[in-house]
């Protein structure tokens, strides 16, 4: 390889580390970064990837532990609002996921920068999906279990200013979640009609279907199954994945109870306190 293009490679990297240590202290002291495709010219969704992936590597290397992936920009007007023809991922990570006991789960307000909330439908993995072309037949017939969840959104990018790479580096946005029942029965309902209220504070605020994750929250899973195999990475058995917000997202304060229903399943209650 031509030096040039050693030292352009070793620039490269070092700023995909600096930059996903910067992000992570923004995590761990709460607060917010300006945004990368402003500060560091960053708009390549490849490098953006990369910041993401290395960033979890450290938190790894830490103690974190993987439990499974998130899909965001699910929604054709928000991809057109960005000016992107596809969704993207993040990582679930362990330390912000809040189990639900009895359909209640608490989160601790403090520890979020600026964060919302929405609702989605969990997929839980049954069977590694990790050959070419994995299709959303597939995907259903390889799922154990799905469940009503709701994600907390939330940025390190100041005032929510992001762009593509901006919310990629940033984990696609990860804040945390909390998972309802896990439900066989839901495997034979039609995900894209299944319908979604998101109560915040006791009425009803927004409304959704399943049709709101690309179509239908299986293709959005077969999306990320195979977007993951270009990155060499197959989505495992035992895995758990957000398959993208199915209405709106509702910007939170301390004390306010969510809660969502969905289809024939309980109410799943989320509190911040």
């Amino acid at each position: 390889m031509p030096e040039q293009s050693v030292t352009t490679q070793t620039t490269a990297d070092a700023l995909i580390i600096a930059l996903a240590q910067r992000l992570d202290q923004a995590w761990e002291e709460r607060f917010t970064i300006l945004p990368l495709t402003e500060s560091e010219g960053i708009t390549n969704a490849d490098i953006a990837y990369r910041i993401q992936t290395h960033w979890t590597d450290m938190r790894v290397q830490r103690g974190e532990r993987i439990i499974g992936r998130k899909i965001g920009l699910t929604s054709k007007a928000v991809q057109e609002q960005m000016g992107v023809n596809e969704p993207d991922y993040g990582t679930l990570w362990a330390s912000r996921y809040f189990p639900a006991k009895n359909g209640r789960a608490e989160a601790p307000f403090e520890i979020f920068l600026q964060p919302r909330v929405e609702g989605e439908i969990a997929f839980l993995i049954g069977e590694t999906l990790d050959w070419p072309d994995i299709t959303p037949q597939q995907v259903l017939a390889a799922t154990e279990a799905l469940a009503a969840a709701i994600e907390i959104v939330d940025s390190r990018i100041d005032r929510w200013r992001i762009k593509l790479a901006d919310t990629i580096a940033d984990n696609a946005s990860y804040g945390g979640l909390t998972i309802g029942a896990w439900s066989r029965a839901m495997r034979s309902s039609d995900l894209r009609t299944i319908g979604m209220v998101m109560n915040h504070n006791g009425r009803p605020t927004v409304f959704g279907t399943g049709a709101a994750a690309l179509g239908h929250p299986a293709l959005a899973v077969a999306w990320l199954a195979n977007k993951l195999r270009t990155f060499g990475i197959p989505l495992h058995a035992g895995d758990i994945v957000i398959s993208g917000a199915l209405a709106a997202t509702i910007p939170v304060q301390c004390g306010d109870l969510f809660t969502l229903e969905m289809h024939d399943q309980p109410p799943l209650h989320l509190r911040f306190v």
